[in-house]
């Protein structure tokens, strides 16, 4: 039996605006008490108790399923939530505290239990547990369970979830593989897309999920859907914005029987984008956040919605540093360094044309630079793997004489008459720092693979700077959210069983103005798997055949491949 063991509800999370995980029952207090959580919210309606919280017909207590995440060669974060009663839902507040058993063991019926302990599932974190046993062995499957140990449901145990930890450092690995995916709207579609993760993962396809931002969506029912409309309502009903708000959405999305699944058949990396907080997030504000009575105080919300991020993702306290941090490394064999780059948190606001270059603008900040610098610099891993919620390569557009549809499909990736970088809300808005980045990972060689998310597409980059390749980057497409072809049919009314003629026109311009794009496709909704080796990474885009069908079909429809030196091959 391993000792040792670590309850992340018992560690502070410094941050300088004033979020703690100490202080997590504070906080919610304190957002009640500036009255956001009284206000009259953007879609019009009063978020007051007991009414915003819904009744529930699924299974107490663990009505949220099982996680794992951040797994190091010796350990891996276990996460789970604890429902005490029907009306202690979360964000409500309510509930008593209740004591819980972890155990992880080397069998699914636990015949061979490693390391077990104690965890306590406080009102105070919305019920959330995280454990950090260590000790474990490293490339090793585990699979872990938790036990209520008080009130009235003691004996209850949850899902058996499975886990993996990472290779030790200096371990020679041939091949380590990544589940990629991101950009999950609840109410656009299913998530059959994760039915189908579950089972490769069970079937040890990958070693981990690495999930590249927009988990949840904040936005009010309707606001902001596919072409198959609301295919099922989001909860609360209204945009989110205090920590009671985020944690109702994130509670709505853990009880989907997939997503579920997703979690508990391999461990998850985990990075937000800006739809965890609000639309084009930066670090004073959002395009998606007026300041005033109805949405508060940016800071105010910031923090609720990181508050309500760490309770429910299976994630390790980061070292503190003088602000907190969510970046972090893994390292994976002598194969792969894992960095996950918060873009969000530290960057400068989206600006004019003019200034995009300007060397004053960043996206990192220069805390969390200094510490890709050192990492990079330090490791000793063949290949750097880029966890990178936007992205990195280049995009120029022009439009498309005589072809509105064409045209409107351009516009909604930003697109200009004159073919300059587009997307200012990319790395194309930041070019300094990318610039930067990439001429230190050109210092380490070609083996840098950026994995990236946001954009609704599945795309296949070359990386070039200063006129050599120095990287390549694999773009996932939605798990849900609408992409260009959803949002063609609600503008044309034509809906395309197969690929939508006009997206093919603009993904053929797209390739024509943008030589360094290998593949593109606007019309999937999936997740990928990148197989990386030493000279070579292998990438698989796996498609969800429909939105509407929670049972949809998943199948790889492209691979591609690319080797340092030689590219993507024929």
């Amino acid at each position: 039996m391993l000792p040792v063991m670590v309850n992340i509800a018992d560690i502070s999370l410094d941050r300088r605006t004033a979020l703690s995980w100490g202080a997590a029952g504070a906080a919610a207090a304190g957002l009640s008490a500036t009255g956001v959580a009284h206000a009259q919210l953007s879609s019009g309606r009063t978020a007051q108790q007991p009414s915003k919280y819904q009744p529930i017909d699924a299974e107490l207590p663990f009505l949220h399923g099982v996680a794992s995440g951040d797994p190091l060669p010796s350990s891996v974060v276990l996460w789970t939530r604890v429902t005490p009663d029907r009306d202690a839902l979360p964000g409500s507040g309510l509930g008593v505290d209740v004591r819980v058993r972890w155990e992880i063991a080397r069998d699914p019926d636990f015949a061979d239990v490693v390391a077990s302990g104690e965890a306590v599932a406080s009102a105070a974190h919305d019920h959330t547990v995280h454990v950090d046993p260590h000790g474990l062995e490293a490339a090793t499957v585990y699979y872990y369970r938790f036990t209520v140990a008080d009130g009235s449901h003691a004996g209850a145990t949850s899902p058996v979830g499975r886990t993996k930890t990472a290779p030790a450092a200096d371990a020679e690995v041939e091949q380590v593989n990544f589940a990629i995916a991101s950009c999950a709207n609840w109410e656009s579609g299913y998530f059959a897309a994760y039915k189908d993760m579950a089972a490769q993962g069970q079937a040890d396809a990958f070693d981990c999920v690495v999930f590249l931002g927009d988990y949840i969506y904040e936005y009010g029912t309707g606001e902001y859907v596919g072409k198959s409309g609301v295919v099922r309502p989001h909860h609360p009903s209204w945009e989110i914005v205090t920590v009671e708000d985020y944690r109702m959405r994130y509670g709505r999305y853990r009880t989907d029987a997939h997503l579920q699944a997703a979690h508990a058949a391999a461990p998850w990396v985990v990075i937000w984008d800006d739809h965890e907080t609000a639309n084009n997030s930066w670090r004073h504000g959002a395009e998606n956040h007026t300041d005033g009575y109805a949405e508060g105080t940016w800071p105010v919300r910031f923090n609720a919605a990181m508050q309500a991020y760490y309770e429910w993702m299976p994630l390790r306290q980061t070292r503190p540093s003088k602000e907190g941090h969510l970046y972090r490394n893994m390292r994976f064999g002598t194969l792969v360094e894992l960095t996950m780059m918060d873009l969000r948190s530290y960057r400068d606001a989206e600006t004019t044309l003019a200034r995009y270059s300007a060397p004053d603008r960043t996206m990192m900040g220069s805390e969390q630079y200094q510490w890709l610098e050192r990492t990079v610099t330090n490791s000793q891993a063949r290949w750097m793997v880029m966890g990178n919620s936007v992205m990195m390569a280049p995009m120029r557009l022009l439009t498309i004489p005589g072809n509105p549809d064409a045209d409107a499909a351009l516009q909604h990736v930003k697109a200009t008459t004159s073919g300059f970088p587009l997307n200012s809300d990319q790395w194309d808005g930041y070019t300094a720092d990318r610039d930067r980045l990439l001429t230190l990972l050109a210092q380490r060689g070609g083996r840098n693979l950026f994995l990236t998310g946001d954009i609704h597409s599945e795309w296949a980059n070359s990386i070039f700077h200063q006129g050599k390749e120095v990287a390549c980057e694999m773009v996932t497409t939605s798990i849900s959210a609408p992409n260009i072809d959803d949002l063609l049919t609600q503008y044309t009314g034509i809906p395309h069983n197969e690929d939508n003629p006009t997206t093919i026109l603009v993904e053929n311009t797209l390739r024509g103005a943008n030589p360094w794009v290998r593949h593109v496709d606007f019309d999937a909704h999936g997740y990928g798997i990148a197989r990386i080796s030493s000279d070579r990474v292998d990438m698989e885009f796996r498609r969800v055949s429909s939105l509407a069908d929670n049972n949809a079909s998943v199948a790889p429809a492209v691979s591609v491949s690319w080797a340092p030196g030689s590219g993507f091959g024929s």
